[in-house]
């Protein structure tokens, strides 16, 4: 008789359970049906000024035409992009808190710092690549070095005396990596954000810097900074006559940035995939093509799926470098 009472408890309890679920996934679906009801968030990891702000910016018009509703960016600097990050990692996956991702606070800050607690994947829904991006190594006019030679050179000559300027993420990674393939010794000197980086620079703050192509553009035309070489794999369209790191005698040598759409985990998929249409809707946009051509952007628009597969290999492909060659920031 107790075998049968327990039994009959237990199936009301899972029935009760089953039916709490699929009360839940009706719910998700009718709000995602439903979605947007209210105003969007784009939470963006770095400080106005920047790619990461330019980028959320410039498909932000188009995004709010294409879905009905209010799209609000929002600047939340800190901890080379990870506190922006992990803040929409813990955020409702509803549709209305989204992150501009970075490549190395998705990535990269995982591996090298201890206060990082998500997971740059399995926290997230990606919903689609923005943009791909260089990034330029300018020096203060002052310093008397016009090669990647002639820097490594100077930097061996005068061991510790050299300071970059970075905004944390890629921009002070790719210093370090510099510093590591060039057996160089400068120490890098954190701003927060791309902008304002490269104004210390401008300022001689510092001797020279690695920034995000857009944030590099200015400067290289006003001659406020000189282009050494870009971390790209190949020379970019706009700047013909700067040559790579790679072809300036660090073979192999590349470090891209890019910029990206997410959500947090559990984002029910038919907003995910709305998103998605959004943002390719403003990269479609001629007005929007030629601003993102004008600061040295890239444009993406890939798929959700697309996506995941390629943070899933920069996050690899991140592990493995800093296991390989213990680099940590310093």
């Amino acid at each position: 008789m107790f075998q049968t009472t327990r039994s009959a408890s237990s199936t009301k309890r899972l029935l009760g359970a089953a039916l709490i679920c699929l009360g839940l996934v009706l719910a998700q679906g009718a709000a995602a049906q439903n979605w947007p009801s209210k105003p969007i968030e784009i939470i963006v990891p770095y400080a106005p000024g920047g790619i990461a702000d330019n980028v959320a910016r410039l498909i932000q018009p188009t995004m709010q035409t294409t879905l009905g509703t209010a799209v609000v960016v929002i600047n939340k600097p800190g901890a080379s992009g990870s506190l922006a990050t992990e803040f929409v990692a813990r955020a409702n996956p509803d549709g209305y808190t989204l992150l501009l991702g970075l490549a190395a606070a998705q990535t990269l800050n995982q591996f090298v710092y201890s206060s990082v607690k998500y997971d740059g994947l399995k926290d997230f829904a990606p919903i689609t690549l923005i943009n791909t991006n260089p990034m330029a190594l300018m020096v203060h006019p002052s310093l008397p070095v016009n090669t990647v030679k002639e820097l490594i050179d100077y930097a061996k000559a005068n061991p510790g005396k050299l300071n970059f300027s970075g905004a944390g993420g890629l921009t002070q990674y790719a210093g370090e990596i510099f510093k590591h393939r060039a057996g160089i010794d400068m120490q890098h000197v954190p701003y927060r954000g791309g902008a304002p980086a490269v104004t210390a620079a401008m300022a001689g703050e510092v001797q020279l810097t690695f920034a995000n192509y857009s944030d590099a553009l200015s400067a290289m035309k006003a001659n406020r900074l000189r282009p050494i070489a870009l971390t790209s794999a190949k020379r970019f369209p706009q700047t013909p006559d700067v040559p790579t790191i790679a072809e300036s005698g660090l073979p192999g040598f590349e470090v891209e940035g890019w910029s990206a759409l997410l959500a947090p985990a559990g984002t029910p998929k038919e907003v995910v995939e709305k998103l998605a249409s959004a943002v390719r809707e403003a990269l479609n946009n001629p007005t929007v093509r030629k601003r993102f051509d004008d600061i040295g952007a890239v444009p993406g628009g890939n798929s959700p799926e697309e996506f995941t597969a390629f943070v899933a290999s920069e996050i690899k492909k991140w592990g493995e470098f800093v296991k390989s060659t213990g680099i940590k920031p310093e």
